[in-house]
C-alpha cells in the first residue's frame, strides 16, 4: 500500500485549518490534494489530536504484528495435525 506524503500531524493540521474557517477548496488548493482525499482524512482522522493518532498507529502495528503472528501459529498448528493424522 502506498504511503502518504502527508505525516498524521500534518493530515491534522490541515483538518484542523478547514475547522478555523478556510473553506475546503481553498485548503485542498493550497496543499494540492483532492477534496476525496481531504474528506476520507476527515473520515479517519476527525476530531483526533496528535497524539492521539500516533497512539492509533502504534495500535494498528501492533494489531497487525498481532494477527500475523496468530496466522503462523494457526499453520503450524494445521501442519502438526496433518503430520499426527497420517497412517506411517
Amino acid at each position: 500500500m502506498k504511503r502518504s506524503r502527508f505525516s498524521e500531524e500534518q493530515v491534522i493540521a490541515i483538518l484542523k485549518q478547514q475547522e478555523s474557517g478556510v473553506s475546503t477548496a481553498d485548503v485542498c488548493r493550497e496543499h494540492g490534494i483532492s477534496s476525496a482525499t481531504f474528506h476520507k482524512w476527515k473520515a479517519n482522522f476527525g476530531g483526533l489530536e496528535v497524539s492521539d493518532a500516533r497512539r492509533l498507529r502504534a495500535l494498528e502495528d501492533e494489531n497487525a504484528k498481532l494477527k500475523k503472528l496468530l496466522a503462523e501459529q494457526m499453520l503450524d498448528n494445521a501442519m502438526l495435525k496433518d503430520v499426527a493424522s497420517r497412517k506411517w
